[in-house]
């Protein structure tokens, strides 16, 4: 999996979707239920930075891997703004690539 781009931005985009996941469900709650914003300060953050990586990792895997833009790649761009598009983009589109050599 970690041998090509494509595999690393398969595992970046599953941690991206995590980060979400715990952000909306587990650390917003807390913010507002109970009034500790500790965990939106953490987890807020990775999760920016995930998705920025996501973002720089899809452009770089595109043009290593000879993706046309409009065939690939925007879709795999706009997944990481609608939420958990990454693990819909990951199932559709990432899984069934094989990574030019």
């Amino acid at each position: 999996m970690f041998t090509s781009s494509v595999g690393w931005l398969r595992l970046i985009g599953l941690l991206e979707g995590l980060s979400l996941l715990a952000l909306l469900f587990i650390a917003v709650p807390a913010k507002h239920f109970f009034g500790d914003p500790a965990l939106v300060r953490f987890i807020g953050p990775v999760h920016g930075l995930l998705f920025l990586l996501f973002v720089m990792n899809t452009l770089y895997t595109g043009i290593t891997q000879r993706w046309t833009f409009r065939i690939t790649t925007w879709k795999v761009l706009l997944a990481c703004l609608i939420p958990f598009g990454t693990f819909y983009i990951d199932r559709v589109i990432l899984s069934k690539i094989k990574p030019v050599s």
